[in-house]
């Protein structure tokens, strides 16, 4: 089949796209707002862009033209946690994705403990086996209230049982056990069941094949 993208309804377009762009990682964002109150929120549209500088993207979306808590937050402060959800967390973060009023505390309605992060405001999830300190360094509105955020990774924090070796940032990717989000109605799938291949070094060309 051939879908004209540009011509689809808003809500067939992205049934669609988020069910081929797959799997992808989902950022579980903590942010504080002007009072210094924290906002947890899930979000897919979402993965690291560059090592060097270290930058991920997220796309944000609204609720009726309105920007989200999340990105306001970050406009407010310039500053969120990224914390990647593992197997375990799985119904916590689903907690947090409701639709609650802004001065509603999600990590409090989910039973989520709270840990001071080591460079900027926003508190990191202790449940995460991952939290990236994030700063802004872009936002990119892209109308009806929608928006990408672009953000450097200062701070790092990883369970010590997944470090394979420090010197060499080496993490033993398989046993952080995280979850990425699938297609609609509630899809996700795990990402515990790697494989290997090994990089292919300047393969040759000859009559048409590779060599």
């Amino acid at each position: 089949m051939i879908f004209d993208v540009g011509e689809m309804a808003p809500k067939s377009r992205y049934n669609l796209l988020a069910s081929l762009i797959v799997p992808r990682p989902i950022a579980w964002i903590t942010t504080v707002d002007v009072r210094g109150s924290v906002n947890a929120a899930p979000f897919s549209f979402f993965n690291l862009m560059s090592g060097t500088p270290p930058l991920v993207c997220i796309g944000i979306g609204a609720r009726e033209g309105i920007p989200k808590d999340t990105a306001r937050n970050i406009g407010y402060t310039g500053e969120f946690v990224i914390n990647l959800v593992d197997l375990e967390s799985v119904e916590s973060m689903n907690i947090t994705a409701g639709d609650y009023p802004a001065a509603v505390d999600e990590t409090a309605v989910a039973g989520l403990e709270l840990v001071a992060s080591q460079s900027i405001a926003p508190p990191r999830l202790a449940r995460a086996p991952v939290s990236l300190e994030c700063v802004e360094q872009q936002t990119l509105s892209i109308g009806y209230g929608r928006s990408i955020v672009v953000g450097e990774i200062t701070t790092a924090h990883v369970d010590d049982e997944h470090v394979l070796d420090p010197s060499r940032g080496h993490i033993d990717g398989a046993s952080l056990d995280l979850v990425g989000r699938m297609h609609g109605g509630g899809w996700y799938t795990t990402t515990s069941d790697p494989f290997r291949l090994a990089r292919v070094d300047q393969p040759s060309v000859e009559s048409g094949s590779l060599k």
